[in-house]
């Protein structure tokens, strides 16, 4: 009986989890995308030259960065995936969230600027390794995106 209890116990706490971080990710995505409204006409390219040095006004360096991690259960998710291989769709979403907030991190540095060009994205997966060099499962992804920010001559618009 008491086995039973912890058992359920247990369980509960998985759903728990379950619910806990599907609603902070979802939470995260509507943040990301009312974010992304605010900057639609803030086009972003990622080649150097979509107008003629003669256009430009100024120019400046900017960059957003974000760190997200997995939730527990999601880790439990990848970590079974990995035993019997297969699409692990869990960091495909984190990679996505991650990406999307380092690009709106970045806009949000380039105050008045017209547009951004060059935009470059590196990510890393940041794991824990134990004192005997075990790696433990990456959960955790740091996104960079930076670009140049340019602004455009008053009679050139």
């Amino acid at each position: 009986m008491e086995g039973l209890i912890y058992l359920v116990v247990i369980i509960g706490l998985i759903v728990l989890g379950y619910l806990a971080g599907k609603s902070a990710e979802k939470k995260h995505f509507q943040s990301i995308q009312k974010r992304e409204e605010k900057f639609k006409n803030m086009p972003v390219y990622s080649f150097q030259n979509p107008v003629s040095e003669e256009q430009i006004s100024e120019t400046k360096l900017v960059s957003g960065s974000v760190v997200v991690s997995l939730d527990f259960f999601k880790r439990l998710i990848a970590a079974l995936i990995n035993i019997f291989g297969g699409y692990i769709t869990v960091y495909e979403t984190l990679l996505e969230r991650a990406r999307r907030e380092a690009v709106l991190r970045m806009q949000e540095t380039a105050g008045d600027a017209d547009m951004i060009i060059n935009l470059r994205i590196e990510t890393s997966a940041i794991s824990n390794r134990t004192s005997q060099g075990d790696n433990s499962t990456t959960g955790t992804v740091e996104a960079l995106a930076y670009g140049t920010a340019i602004k455009i001559t008053e009679t050139s618009v």
